[in-house]
This record gives C-alpha cells, sequence and structure tokens, in this order.
C-alpha cells in the first residue's frame, strides 16, 4: 500500500503504481467514516468502469460524508444538490442567463458539471428532474437550448435515497436505476464501529471540516487514469463471459421475478468484475470477482413479484439463490 504522503505527481501512467494509490484510499477515507469498506470499494469500482453509483441506506449512516471523503482523498471536485420536490431541471443542468450589458444569453454550468456529483435524497423529487440527470449520466454532457456541453472526466453521480419514508417520494423508474451501475447498501455500524464513531466526536472530530480529520489526495486523476487503461487489459476468458450470461438469464426465468436482468445489467456485471480483479491484483477474471459484484450491480436491475415480496423475499436473496444454483465454470 503507498505512503499517505507520497507525491503522486510522478507515477502517473504507472498501472501498478496506481492500483496502490487506489488501495490506499480505503486507509485515508477511514479518517473520516468508520467500517464502510465494502462502499468504498463499491464507489472505486464505479469510478474504474466510469459508472454511477446509488446508495441506500437509513438516515445517519454517513452516505454524505462518504462521497465527499472520497472525493477529498481523490483530489477530485465535488458538488452537492439536495433534491428537493421543487427542483427544477435547470437547477440540475444550468440554464441560460440574460446578460443586459451584452444585449446576449449566456451559459451559466449547474452542479452537474462537476468531476463528484452528490445527489442527496434523488428519490424526493419529480420525474421530470430526475430525468435531467439521465443525459448527463449516459451520455456525459448537457444539452441546453440545442447545444451539447460536454461535462468534466471523471464524472460520477452518486445518489443517495433512504429505505424509510416512503410518502412524498418519487420512485425511480426502471430505465434510470438501469443507469447506475452499483446499487451499494450502506448498513447500520456495527457495535464497536459505533463505538468509535462516537469517541472521535467527543475527541472534536468535525464531519465539515475533512482537512482537519487528516483527509488529504492521495490519487489523482492521472492515476485514475492510468488504472482504467489497465482495467481494459483485463483478460476475460470465454468461460466468464457465458458464467455471466448464464446468470442474467437466470434471473429472467426466475418465478420470484417479474423482471430480469437485461444485456446492459449483463455488461455492467462484466465490467465491473474487470475492474474487482484488476484491484486485486489479477490481469484476467475468476468466478469469484463474478459473485463478488452480482449483488451491488444486479440487486436494482430486477423487479419482484408483488406475492414473492409478500412472502419476505428480496432480490438479494434472490440472486444469491441463482448464483448458488448456475454451474461454475472451472
Amino acid at each position: 500500500m503507498m505512503d499517505p504522503t507520497t507525491d503522486n505527481a510522478g507515477i502517473a501512467g504507472d498501472p501498478g503504481a496506481a492500483r496502490a494509490s487506489l488501495e490506499a484510499l480505503r486507509a485515508e477515507i477511514a479518517k473520516a467514516v468508520v467500517g464502510q469498506d465494502p462502499a468504498v470499494t463499491g464507489l472505486v469500482v464505479a469510478l474504474l468502469c466510469r459508472g454511477h453509483v446509488l446508495l441506500e441506506g437509513v438516515p445517519g449512516v454517513a452516505k454524505t460524508l462518504l462521497v465527499r471523503a472520497l472525493a477529498s482523498a481523490l483530489d477530485l471536485d465535488t458538488k452537492r444538490v439536495q433534491f428537493t420536490p421543487d427542483l427544477m431541471p435547470s437547477d440540475v443542468t444550468g440554464s441560460l442567463v440574460y446578460d443586459a450589458r451584452t444585449a446576449e444569453f449566456s451559459f451559466q454550468p449547474g452542479p452537474v458539471f462537476t468531476n463528484l456529483l452528490l445527489a442527496d435524497e434523488i428519490n424526493r423529487t419529480p420525474p421530470k428532474t430526475q430525468s435531467s440527470l439521465l443525459e448527463a449520466m449516459e451520455e456525459r454532457q448537457v444539452t441546453v437550448d440545442g447545444t451539447p456541453r460536454p461535462l468534466p472526466e471523471p464524472f460520477l453521480v452518486a445518489a443517495t435515497q433512504n429505505p424509510v419514508e416512503y410518502e412524498g417520494t418519487y420512485p425511480l423508474p426502471e430505465a434510470q436505476l438501469d443507469r447506475f451501475l452499483l446499487k451499494l447498501t450502506v448498513p447500520l455500524p456495527s457495535r464497536q464501529d459505533e463505538i468509535d464513531v462516537l469517541t472521535r466526536h467527543a475527541a472534536g472530530f468535525n464531519p465539515r471540516d475533512l482537512r482537519a480529520a487528516g483527509v488529504r489526495p492521495v490519487a489523482s486523476a492521472e492515476d485514475l487514469e492510468a488504472a482504467r487503461a489497465a482495467v481494459a487489459k483485463t483478460t476475460v476468458s470465454p468461460e466468464i463471459t457465458a458464467y455471466v450470461v448464464d446468470i442474467c438469464r437466470a434471473t429472467r426465468e426466475s418465478p420470484s421475478l417479474t423482471l430480469g436482468v437485461s444485456p446492459r445489467g449483463a455488461t455492467a456485471l462484466l465490467t465491473a468484475a474487470r475492474a474487482w480483479a484488476w484491484l486485486t491484483g489479477r490481469d484476467y477474471v475468476i468466478p469469484d470477482d463474478v459473485k463478488a459484484l452480482a449483488l451491488p450491480t444486479l440487486r436494482h436491475r430486477v423487479q419482484l413479484r408483488p406475492e414473492a415480496e409478500m412472502e419476505g423475499v428480496t432480490t438479494d436473496s434472490v440472486i444469491n439463490a441463482i448464483l448458488a444454483h448456475v454451474p461454475v465454470p472451472r
């Protein structure tokens, strides 16, 4: 693991050094966030895959702090939008503003023009505003008055939603859910982790001042680009490709589901597995990589039958059953 005090300026383009920098993120983010390693890893995987992340957890489990800490440790620009029922699409993408001095309209960029956009409580805004993110997430550009405007690179949307308090919310449609590479659950901390959180706060930790907590950049955009290039070279055997397809086809045949995984979801699973394989130090994908990313990649791309939901079946339990049933390549 790389020493966080190391200057990253001299390692751009080196895949090995880039991997060490990204591994160092865990230690750096842990200075601000306790016990959320799986969510941190998922965010890094999404960055490597040029994907987006939906974070789901009850209020107060550090979803917002997690994204802010990641941006600080990666030396990336970040902006936060609190999604509310009265938020307009132009509040996210930007709009044309009339300049009386020049008698012309000029474009005023919205908060989406950043590297890491935190869309807080995305399900509390109407579908019209939710959909304003679709072009940005898929095309990485914003079109205003017929003119496309590219977004910065890297660009990642980290949206949060609460699994409680559904009154007054607008559930994300399947088309938008499918735009998220991963859906990560942010659980309540264990007893010891919660003790650690309170101990930090008692010692003066301020979640609004990450610099004072010692969080500093340990990786750069150049490291991320070098890592992406290395991930693209990660080998996928025909057996692994067939394994991914068999898992996704099994979701379409499951009696507990009304909606299975689309080919886009299968592509997402393979892409995420490649990133995970590279992060763990291999240049080839094994079945365990596919299994490790199956839940976060697929859980939001399937839909339970009402009768299965009434019986207490969850999407995670269905996917786990499919993973146990589909033959693993040797």
